[in-house]
């Protein structure tokens, strides 16, 4: 179960290395391509939530934050510790929580940095942690469906 935790762990230190640079190395706002008209790092911060949503509710994300990463990881002692994928899944959830609460602790708000342009449409910046939640939010689905898929399968 501890390799788990590591997961979610090294999730964090990512996250918060890769904000560091970026509040050391570059100004407010500034933007660097990485693949012109595709990718850029871009120096954003963020009081709300994906896509700017609620704006300055910082204790409400505490609250949140905090019941939530309880939940995560009563869910990985109780449903997680025999199934890979699950723990995976939630670790990654875990650590992405875990390293945008951090950013809001410390610093009053998030610092998002990955920024890109697909198909004409500027996607709101985003970071590591952003990054580590959507990809474990979407392993989670694909694991409780093929669970479901294999448990209706043995009813039948």
């Amino acid at each position: 179960m501890y390799v788990y935790y590591l997961i979610a762990l090294v999730i964090i230190a990512i996250d918060q290395w890769t904000k560091w640079l970026v509040i050391k190395y570059m100004d407010l706002y500034e933007q660097i391509p990485i693949i012109d008209q595709f990718f850029y790092l871009t120096s954003h911060r963020n009081k709300g939530a994906a896509w700017g949503i609620l704006q300055g509710q910082m204790t409400f994300f505490y609250i949140i934050t905090v019941v939530f990463a309880i939940g995560i990881i009563f869910y990985m002692h109780k449903y997680a510790k025999d199934h890979r994928g699950l723990a995976i899944s939630l670790s990654l959830i875990l650590g992405g929580a875990l390293g945008n609460f951090i950013d809001r602790l410390f610093r009053k708000e998030v610092v998002d940095f990955l920024d890109f342009i697909i198909f004409g449409y500027d996607y709101p910046i985003f970071n590591i942690a952003d990054s580590a939640l959507v990809v474990g939010v979407i392993l989670f689905a694909i694991v409780t469906f093929i669970d479901e898929k294999k448990r209706g399968q043995m009813t039948q």
